[in-house]
C-alpha cells in the first residue's frame, strides 16, 4: 500500500524550478544599464572635471598639466574686466530673483484662487515659456526692445530674465498654494482679518520655505544664463557668461577655467542651499518642494 505524503503546513516548500529561474534573472544586476549610465555620466562630467583640473595648472598650457597652482585664480581676482562683469551678473541675478518671486507669488495665488476657465487658460499659458527654446525667447525679447526703441543694457537683461523666470516660480508655488487648506485663511477673516491680512499673516508664512527655495534656484539659473543675456545685453557692462563667451572667441585662456570652476562651485552651493531650506522649516525634502509635489 502506497501512502500519499502531503506537504506539512509548517514545513517550507521549495519553489519550482521555473520560479527559481525567474528570481535568478530578477536578482541579476543589469550590467548593460549600469555601463550605459556610467558612460552617460562620464561624457557629461569628464569635460567639467578637466576644466576644474586645469584651473589649478601651474603652466599656461591647456593640454599639459604642470602641477597644482592658484596662479589663474590670482589672475582672475586682479582682472578688472572680469570682476566688473561678475558684479553685473550679481546685480542682474538679485533683481531678477526679487522681481520674479514677487510676481510669481501673486500669480500662483491668483491662479489657484481663480477657479474659472480663464484661470485654467492662464495656467496653461504660464507653462509655455518652460517648453519654448530659450533662443526663441531671447530673439523675441531683443526684437521687442528694438521695436519699442529701448537700447539694450543691463536693464533689458533684468526685464527679460524676470519675464522668463516667473514661470518657474509660479509652477513651484502653485502646487504649494493648492495644498494649503483655504479654511484656515477663511477662519482668519472670520476673526476680523481682511483678505490681505489673511494672506500676509497666514498664507505667506506657510509658503515661505518654497518661496525661499525657489528664490535661490532662480538666482542660480539667472547667474548662469547665457542665451537670454547674450541677446538682450548691451555693449558694456556685459554679464559674466557673455564676457566669457566673448573672451574665448579669441582663444581659451586658463583664467576662464578658474572662472568656470568658481561658477560651477557657486551653482552647486546654491542648489544645495535651495534643497536644504525646506528642512530648516521642518518640511519635507527640498526636491519635493521644488518639484511642487
Amino acid at each position: 500500500m502506497t501512502l500519499l505524503r502531503l506537504p506539512s503546513a509548517t514545513a517550507p516548500t521549495r519553489p519550482a524550478a521555473g520560479t527559481r529561474a525567474r528570481r535568478g534573472r530578477a536578482d541579476r544586476k543589469p550590467r548593460l544599464l549600469i555601463a550605459v549610465t556610467a558612460l552617460f555620466f562620464a561624457l557629461l562630467y569628464l569635460p567639467i572635471a578637466v576644466v576644474a583640473l586645469f584651473s589649478f595648472n601651474s603652466k599656461k598650457s591647456l593640454t599639459v598639466f604642470g602641477g597644482f597652482s592658484l596662479r589663474w585664480y590670482r589672475a582672475f581676482v586682479h582682472d578688472d574686466v572680469i570682476i566688473s562683469s561678475l558684479g553685473t551678473s550679481l546685480r542682474i541675478s538679485l533683481v531678477a530673483m526679487a522681481g520674479s518671486v514677487v510676481l510669481g507669488v501673486a500669480l500662483a495665488l491668483g491662479l489657484v484662487r481663480c477657479r474659472t476657465r480663464l484661470g485654467s487658460l492662464a495656467g496653461l499659458i504660464m507653462l509655455v515659456p518652460l517648453i519654448t527654446p530659450e533662443i526663441v525667447t531671447g530673439v523675441a525679447s531683443m526684437l521687442l526692445f528694438k521695436g519699442l526703441g529701448v537700447d539694450l543694457s543691463t536693464g533689458t537683461v533684468m526685464l527679460a530674465e524676470i519675464t522668463f523666470s516667473i514661470s518657474y516660480v509660479t509652477v513651484v508655488l502653485r502646487s504649494r498654494v493648492a495644498a494649503l487648506n483655504p479654511e484656515v485663511e477663511e477662519a482668519a477673516m472670520d476673526l476680523g482679518a481682511t483678505r490681505w491680512q489673511a494672506v500676509r499673516l497666514v498664507t505667506l508664512p506657510a509658503l515661505l520655505p518654497a518661496v525661499l527655495a525657489s528664490a535661490v534656484l532662480i538666482f542660480a539659473l539667472v547667474f548662469d544664463d547665457f542665451v537670454l543675456a547674450y541677446f538682450t545685453t548691451g555693449v558694456d557692462p556685459q554679464p559674466l557668461s557673455v564676457r566669457i563667451y566673448s573672451a574665448i572667441r579669441f582663444g581659451v585662456q586658463p583664467t576662464i577655467n578658474a572662472v568656470g570652476t568658481l561658477m560651477l562651485a557657486g551653482s552647486i552651493g546654491l542648489i544645495a542651499l535651495a534643497l536644504f531650506i525646506p528642512r530648516l522649516f521642518g518640511r519635507r525634502g527640498g526636491l519635493d518642494v521644488l518639484s511642487g509635489e
